[in-house]
C-alpha cells in the first residue's frame, strides 16, 4: 500500500517563500515521475511542477522563475520550492507520483495560503 505524506503547506504573506514535501512509502518500485498539483475554489486541479525520471522537469506558466521541484531518490521524497508567492498561488497543493509498476497515487492534499 503506498503512502504519501505531505508538509509543508501553510499561511505566508505576498513575497515570501515555501517548501512542500512529500514522501512516499510502501509499494514503490520503479518511479517514473513526480509532481504537484494544485487546485484552487472553483477551479480544476491544474499542474503545478513535474518531475520525470529524476531529471526531466516541467513548469506551469505561472510559476516558472518561481519555483523549483526537486527530489531525493534515495528518500522517495518530492519538494516543491516556493519563492515570491503571490496571492494567486493560494491552493490545496497535492503530491503525484507515477509508479510505472503500481500506478499513479496521490497525496492528501496541503493547503497553501498568501495574503496580499
Amino acid at each position: 500500500q503506498v503512502q504519501l505524506v505531505e508538509s509543508g503547506g501553510g499561511l505566508v504573506q505576498a513575497g515570501g517563500s515555501l517548501r512542500l514535501s512529500c514522501a512516499a512509502s510502501g509499494g514503490i518500485f520503479k518511479i517514473n515521475a513526480m509532481g504537484w498539483y494544485r487546485q484552487a475554489p472553483g477551479k480544476q486541479r491544474e499542474l503545478v511542477a513535474i518531475i520525470i525520471s529524476g531529471t526531466r522537469t516541467n513548469y506551469a506558466d505561472s510559476v516558472k522563475g518561481r519555483f523549483i521541484i526537486s527530489r531525493d531518490n534515495a528518500e522517495n521524497t518530492v519538494y516543491l520550492q516556493m519563492n515570491s508567492l503571490k496571492p494567486e498561488d493560494t491552493a490545496v497543493y497535492y503530491c503525484n507520483i507515477d509508479d510505472s509498476v503500481t500506478g499513479t497515487y496521490w497525496g492528501q492534499g496541503t493547503q497553501v495560503t498568501v495574503s496580499s
